[in-house]
């Protein structure tokens, strides 16, 4: 069965909501990067975070959410489109800090540092970006913390992934839910209260079979509220292909490049983010290196 983001707002439009049930692509992602559990929850919920921005975007349109910590984990990188394709990333996918409970924040394995958010809009040649300091270390509190800093828009983020005593995906999920302007101070109160009296947790209210509506009620308990139709399958899509791995090749400069056409060596290069490996051929070597040197002499 597909899984969706899906969208709902209050009768008198002033607050948006998305849920999603990002179970599959969580568990996508651990299975390509083979990533262990620390790694799996950071990088689970940033994905689950940018679905969940992205759908309130609008057609061709992406966020990517960029945490770079001073912690062992380093930094999370997720990017997704309204479309519902996601992809997420952590240059240290192995990582399992001794004694470490499941329960515990990410916090500590963050640190501190910064969020940086890039929108990609079709209409725009440069994408946009926006850079706050992170707050927790919990994805979900930093994102909402973003929004507020850069868009002045109060929200309420909540994200979750569940994993099993083997440390595998089995249930991951997220509600995000947005103040628009105009918003009485009222209804604001009553969302803050409801948030306090909520106290399940939401990868759990999925393993046991909640659906997305489940996940968004306890918030909006009190408030009347419709969904909004946002017909797309979320995806784990990657799009690397070959020329862009011969363009991140350039990088190894023009001596390095010489050594590997010396040595008769192809070039295999494994995409981190979905595993597909590439293999770039002696003769393209010896082609991208005679283009570095032509480019050099300009």
């Amino acid at each position: 069965m597909s899984q969706k983001v899906h969208r709902f707002v209050s009768n008198d439009f002033t607050l948006r909501i998305a849920a999603v049930d990002s179970t599959e692509v969580v568990a996508e992602m651990q299975k390509l990067q083979q990533t262990f559990p620390l790694p799996t929850v950071a990088v689970g919920r940033a994905m689950t975070g940018a679905l969940l921005m992205a759908s309130h975007l609008k057609e061709k349109q992406q966020v990517g959410l960029y945490f770079k910590g001073d912690g062992p984990l380093a930094a999370v990188y997720a990017e997704a489109n309204f479309e519902g394709q996601v992809r997420g990333y952590s240059p240290v996918p192995i990582y399992e800090p001794p004694n470490y409970d499941k329960g515990l924040s990410l916090k500590e394995y963050m640190g501190q540092g910064l969020l940086t958010v890039t929108r990609h809009l079709p209409f725009q040649r440069e994408p946009h970006h926006g850079t706050v300091e992170m707050v927790s270390g919990e994805i979900g509190d930093d994102i909402a913390h973003y929004l507020n800093q850069s868009h002045q828009i109060r929200s309420l983020v909540s994200l979750g992934v569940y994993l099993d005593t083997f440390g595998k995906v089995r249930a991951a999920g997220g509600v995000i839910l947005e103040v628009m302007p105009g918003a009485e101070e009222g209804i604001i109160d009553k969302i803050q209260k409801n948030a306090e009296n909520f106290k399940e947790n939401i990868s759990k209210m999925l393993l046991s079979g909640a659906k997305a509506v489940d996940l968004v009620r306890p918030y909006m308990e009190g408030i009347p509220f419709s969904e909004i139709e946002h017909d797309h399958d979320v995806q784990y899509y990657c799009p690397c292909t070959k020329e862009r791995v011969v363009r991140a090749l350039e990088t190894l400069g023009i001596a390095e490049l010489e050594d590997m056409v010396t040595k008769n060596e192809a070039a295999e290069v494994v995409c981190q983010m979905c595993g597909r490996p590439y293999e770039v051929p002696v003769n393209e070597l010896e082609e991208l290196k005679e283009r570095l040197q032509k480019q050099g002499m300009h």
